[in-house]
């Protein structure tokens, strides 16, 4: 039994066959960003204090600012895949959705090359 009718099966209107990497792409960085948020919080746990020269001399660990951006670039990347997944699911005007899908990715990139610009800042010592 096919639940794809066979108008849909000459259109290409049938699963796009992409669901599942989605699923498994949201699963994986899911957990990737759970060990990484368990390191960030015992690591600031272990500082003194938060001020920002504390945390700026924290992060100027080589170890520490790889971390830190693998956390940063994870964090975008599932943030997008779920951002990515409401929209397909819940708006239905195509050119609506299209529109918010790219303008979502361009905010996450966004987000995120600058995160990552701060950090490596910091981490290669430019003054406050």
């Amino acid at each position: 039994m096919r639940l794809v009718t066979p108008l849909n099966r000459v259109l290409g209107l049938g699963s796009a066959k992409d669901g599942l990497e989605h699923w498994w792409a949201q699963r994986l960085s899911a957990v990737a960003l759970t060990l990484l948020g368990l390191w960030l919080v015992f690591a600031f746990l272990g500082l003194p204090d938060l001020r920002y020269a504390t945390v700026a001399a924290w992060l100027q660990a080589p170890l520490t600012s790889i971390l830190m951006i693998l956390t940063l670039l994870t964090l975008g990347y599932h943030s997008q895949l779920g951002v990515q997944a409401v929209i397909e699911d819940y708006v239905h005007a195509a050119g609506l959705k299209l529109s918010a899908l790219v303008l979502t990715t361009f905010v996450h990139i966004s987000i995120v090359v600058v995160s990552v610009f701060a950090v490596l800042k910091i981490a290669l010592g430019a003054a406050a």
